[in-house]
């Protein structure tokens, strides 16, 4: 077992009028090893000036983490198998929807990996859909969420 800290931080402007909802939703995320990364709510659900369209918000990063994720253990999986990953890139989507007990929820998570190989052997493609299905049956987050996340590589 493990344990991951993260420390989020937001602050009122002094002249923010908290109590009628205009105040900015800009915060910080800061984590072990040092990164600070900036953060809002998505301006999809918090209108500008109420939210930072720059900040990285929590339905980005969600999208991010389980396609970092997925990505982390492809690789472990290429490497193990004798394959030499060059890149990897994954213009991943998440759609938010009303979920079965009708909350707002991200319902669906698709990840698109592009993956550059070189040297020999190199995978077909029975081989490159297996390590897509075992890195999505391997990746933490996606076990740990209830949205549908899928996996649609594309050739690289």
């Amino acid at each position: 077992m493990s344990e991951h800290t993260a420390t989020v931080r937001w602050q009122r402007n002094a002249d923010a009028d908290f109590a009628r909802n205009r105040y900015s939703r800009a915060h910080e995320w800061r984590f072990d090893g040092g990164a600070v990364v900036p953060a809002s709510a998505s301006p999809s659900v918090v209108r500008v000036p109420w939210s930072d369209p720059a900040g990285v918000d929590p339905e980005e990063a969600f999208v991010a983490s389980v396609s970092s994720c997925h990505m982390l253990w492809f690789l472990s999986i290429a490497a193990g198998r004798g394959f030499r990953v060059d890149d990897y890139a994954d213009e991943a989507l998440g759609t938010m929807a009303r979920n079965a007990e009708g909350k707002l929820a991200m319902t669906r998570v698709v990840l698109r990996p592009r993956v550059v190989f070189s040297g020999d052997p190199r995978p077909g493609p029975a081989d490159l859909a297996a390590m897509h299905h075992e890195a999505h049956a391997e990746c933490f987050i996606a076990n740990s969420v209830k949205t549908e996340v899928t996996c649609e590589p594309v050739e690289g």
